[in-house]
């Protein structure tokens, strides 16, 4: 047996030296025609499943409808109230949520493998029978508008507001926001309706990833493949191109709250997505400018300058569009200076290539976060989730990896020029 030398150091690979491969899902049709994905793996048996609906608030008539049906499926079906329905899952030491997004709306169940026959009728129950009582609205008005009252005070919460309405306009899904005003105005019959088209009646697809049972395709075919359900495909969405233009009303200074001490800074302009040809080289520029801990913004404005504890620069993945978004919360009196650091860095990348030695370190840096995402069933199936709900395959996977690998320091200066132009971007500071 040959013993270690521990007097020399193991050698280093780079991360981009790693072949990487994304593990393929396997796909499934119930009766009814709705699609199911899976990645069965793990040493552990538990297991996640996500019934994602089209039915997020792009298809809502009325501001807050979709989310607050999402949100109050759970609060009693026809057989349960509220608190037995929540009972049943905590009982068997499961967890149930629903989310609303822009496009679609999603079911999701984390549970111990085993526990998946008594809580599957619970599910499609939920999908079929939710009664939305008054009292239940009731009081998701008053716990909401309550949250709403709290948060419109803090300056953050106000930037993210008015950054995506400048970006996408108040009437865009993308750009909407919730008013005290819009819970008073709903009712029982508008949730009813947003659910009996777009849930009862609604586009479905499901992702499942951890132990599977083995009898997993008959138990979801049996209590979701006869219900009235139709698939959700979605289709390839084309690119976006936003031409560079000048903004002319591109500056906004809010103040909230006149006693605050704190400004929250966003610089944001819209940007092609995901199926721009650029987009993938431009997730290398970002990084490097904004993306990780070791960017140049948080060089410059965290450890030189100390305005702040933190700011990072990301991309809004929208299907249909995306916006650039550096994002930061500084003291009022160098907000200013702040905003000026993040253009003067702006300038160093359109006027000087990166060095070989610093570009080696993004690269790795994301390599080695897409490795880190590959690390379990769940985390999988969630790339595959975002792939096929973004109209792509993995392809794209393997296009982002050869595009990180290969960029080089030229491609992201032209990058810099082509995108990086202060009179591109939004400006909002709220304190």
């Amino acid at each position: 047996m040959t013993m270690l030398n521990r007097t020399i150091a193991p050698s280093i690979k780079n991360a981009i030296d790693f072949d990487l491969r994304l593990k393929p899902c396997e796909k499934f049709t119930l009766d009814n025609g709705v699609e199911l994905y899976t990645i069965n793996a793990g040493e552990e048996a538990v297991m996640q499943m996500e019934l994602v609906f089209a039915a997020g608030n792009s298809f809502e008539k009325q501001n807050i409808v979709a989310a607050a049906t999402n949100h109050l499926l759970k609060n009693g079906t026809t057989t349960k109230t509220a608190f037995e329905f929540n009972e049943h899952f905590e009982f068997y030491g499961s967890f149930l949520n629903r989310t609303c997004a822009n496009e679609t709306a999603t079911i999701s169940l984390h549970t111990l493998t085993k526990n998946l026959p008594v809580l599957l009728p619970e599910i499609a129950e939920m999908i079929t029978n939710a009664t939305f009582s008054e009292e239940e609205l009731s009081i998701f008005k008053q716990n909401s508008k309550q949250k709403l009252s709290v948060n419109l005070q803090k300056c953050d919460f106000m930037a993210n507001r008015l950054i995506d309405a400048q970006l996408y306009g108040e009437n865009h899904p993308y750009g909407k926001y919730t008013r005290m005003e819009d819970f008073d105005a709903l009712t029982r019959e508008q949730l009813v309706a947003f659910y009996n088209e777009f849930y009862i009646n609604g586009r479905c697809i499901i992702f499942a990833a951890g132990k599977l049972p083995a009898d997993f395709f008959n138990q979801l075919n049996q209590q979701l493949g006869k219900l009235s359900l139709t698939p959700f495909r979605p289709e390839a969405v084309k690119e976006q191109i936003f031409p560079n233009h000048e903004i002319v009303h591109r500056k906004s200074e809010i103040v909230n709250d006149i006693n605050g001490v704190q400004g929250a800074i966003r610089i944001a302009r819209n940007f092609p997505n995901r199926h721009h040809p650029d987009f993938q080289k431009m997730g290398v520029l970002n990084n490097l400018f904004g993306g990780f801990f070791g960017s140049r913004l948080m060089n410059n404005i965290r450890e030189d300058k100390g305005y702040t504890y933190g700011i990072h620069s990301y991309f809004q993945n929208h299907v249909e569009q995306s916006c650039w978004m550096v994002s930061t919360e500084a003291g009022r009196d160098v907000c200013a200076a702040t905003i000026k650091e993040t253009y003067y860095e702006m300038e160093i990348l359109r006027e000087e290539p990166v060095d070989e030695e610093e570009l080696l370190l993004v690269k790795n840096f994301m390599i080695g976060s897409i490795l880190g995402d590959l690390d379990g069933p769940f985390q999988i199936i969630g790339r595959w989730k975002n792939y096929i709900l973004n109209g792509t395959d993995d392809s794209y996977f393997y296009s982002a990896i050869n595009n990180i690998k290969t960029v080089t320091a030229a491609e992201l200066q032209a990058l810099a020029n082509k995108y990086l132009q202060p009179e591109y971007f939004y400006e909002m500071v709220v304190v």
